[in-house]
């Protein structure tokens, strides 16, 4: 359904969004959700065909050249810098997919019904969870709790959203996660299992196995469907980066598709670029230029 303001697509209520993933399972097509940050990836995801395009803080430090883990820090403000690539970026060249806005949940210094307020002003269909501390663990994560900038924040950061009528697709590591989420009524789940392997900023050691991480996407999905049949799962990060370890994931598990940020906005843009710059300096030098050389 078009904007009658626009002639666009963006926003889309959260049924119209459920609606549309509910038309791509009907085909017998995997949900395919993908991370933009710049409006040049969302514009050729959104040729590719992707289902939803999600904007996270992290996607400019990923298109900086730096680790996807910089949006977990504090090099900025994460909600302000997912608003501003929404803002000036990707809602004025994306002409038809749904725009999900990454939204920092714990963060102390926002009344967080006015954020979602602005978040809907300004044309997204929905939102995600990110930052998340939901793979935030050990000591520190004990510490985030403890001091009123948990886990629990985001779940009520989607409770909120759910009362708002905002799609909402979220992140997270555990069974239990899971759960609280799906209470909450968001309407999709992504298993996070990791921070993405491979490219050039992308982790080694840090990531679990594909077994592993086909255990771990099952049990969550499991878990978070026992409190809502109805939700749609999908599966993130760790090794789970190309089509084909996708494929594999679909093949084992109860997922409905998969969330590439890494996997297909940074990969895409590394391998394209040196290729076609080795292409380019593959190149000779003719001496029919009248170029002499000193």
């Amino acid at each position: 359904m078009p904007n009658p303001w626009t002639g666009k697509g963006n926003p889309y209520t959260r049924q119209e969004v459920r609606d549309r993933l509910q038309a791509t399972l009907n085909q017998h097509k995997a949900i395919i959700a993908a991370g933009a940050g710049t409006g040049i990836s969302a514009k050729f995801i959104e040729k590719g065909g992707a289902d939803l395009i999600i904007i996270y803080n992290s996607g400019r430090f990923r298109m900086a050249g730096h680790g996807s883990t910089a949006g977990l820090m504090a090099y900025g403000d994460a909600n302000a810098v997912a608003m501003e690539i929404g803002e000036f970026e990707v809602l004025p060249v994306v002409e038809e997919i749904p725009v999900i806005c990454g939204v920092h949940g714990s963060d102390p210094r926002r009344r967080m019904w006015h954020h979602l307020l602005r978040v809907k002003e300004m044309g997204f269909s929905g939102i995600n969870n990110f930052p998340t501390h939901s793979i935030v663990d050990g000591h520190f994560r004990q510490v985030l709790e403890e001091t009123g900038m948990g886990f629990d924040k985001e779940v009520e950061m989607v409770r909120l959203a759910t009362k708002m009528e905002l799609f909402s697709i979220v992140y997270v590591a555990t069974p239990e996660d899971a759960r609280q989420m799906a209470d909450a009524g968001a309407d999709a789940i992504i298993a996070h299992v990791g921070t993405t392997v491979g490219g050039s900023i992308g982790v080694v050691s840090a990531s679990c196995s594909m077994d592993e991480a086909v255990e771990r996407t099952q049990q969550i999905i499991e878990a978070g469907a026992a409190v809502n049949p109805t939700l749609f799962f999908l599966a993130h990060g760790g090794p789970i980066n190309t089509p084909e370890d996708v494929s594999l994931i679909l093949e084992q598990t109860s997922a409905h598709g998969f969330v590439g940020a890494s996997s297909l906005e940074r990969m895409g843009v590394e391998k394209s670029l040196t290729d076609l710059t080795q292409k380019f300096k593959s190149l000779s030098y003719s001496a029919k230029s009248g170029k002499n050389s000193l």
